[in-house]
């Protein structure tokens, strides 16, 4: 059972125009292709590796908060790009992974991950393929038994969790294996919330009461059903 959406090695990597990036290994990991620094990195490799000789529009992307996103349109297709000025490569290296796994389950159409590097002096960016979005966004009944599909194709023999940590948002967010759902969500989603707040805020009552009161068993109830991508892949 895994959990898709960070905290990984701080190398950066490449990824091959496939139809499904190769699997990476996590017990042993194979060395990583360094971004160029450059004045431009995305450009560069776009017009190198991407297999493009030029960029002909460049246009801003919305719907996010945490990150800048773009899409490139050029000669050889268009690519959609996430940039992020105060955050380093390992968010981005994650994310990347968490699409891998999406991908190779062959059921929910994701966008598949090129390129993870440093920005210049700081920051980090994601290149991926842009996927335009057509009719099929209003079939939600299949979309449902797809997202159903890929929890169950996510099943691991080592539980609930994922073999590197994330974010959600630019809040980390721990997967570390578990043998029941339970124990995972309670300890790594909203029992590490509570931890958050309580480091953040400096009072211990708002973890005691979190994990005591009726209203933390009501949302863990809630959230377990939730269809979102944090949460695991697979809920007997």
């Amino acid at each position: 059972m895994m959990v898709a959406h960070l905290g990984f090695i701080s190398l950066s990597f490449s990824f091959p125009s496939m139809p499904c990036i190769p699997r990476l290994g996590f017990t042993k990991r194979r060395p990583f292709a360094m971004a160029a620094l450059s004045d431009d990195p995305i450009k560069e490799w776009i017009l190198t590796e991407g297999k493009a000789t030029q960029i002909t529009r460049i246009r801003p992307v919305g719907g996010g908060c945490i990150n800048l996103a773009n899409r490139y349109d050029t000669d050889a297709g268009s690519f959609f790009v996430k940039t992020n000025r105060s955050i380093g490569p390992s968010m981005f290296e994650a994310e990347a992974i968490g699409l891998d796994a999406m991908c190779k389950t062959g059921t929910i159409r994701v966008p598949r991950p090129f390129k993870v590097g440093p920005l210049g002096n700081s920051g980090s960016f994601i290149v991926m393929e842009f996927i335009e979005f057509g009719a099929s966004r209003s079939n939600q009944s299949l979309l449902g038994r797809k997202l159903a599909e890929m929890h169950k194709a996510g099943k691991s023999e080592k539980g609930f969790g994922f073999p590197v940590d994330n974010t959600i948002g630019s809040t980390p967010q721990i997967n570390t294996w578990c043998s029941d759902w339970i124990q995972f969500y309670g300890e790594h989603r909203l029992g590490f919330q509570l931890k958050l707040a309580k480091d953040q805020y400096g009072d211990s009552t708002i973890y005691q009461k979190g994990f005591s009161s009726s209203v933390y068993c009501f949302l863990l109830f809630l959230c377990t059903f939730r269809l979102h991508h944090d949460l695991p892949y697979y809920i007997p």
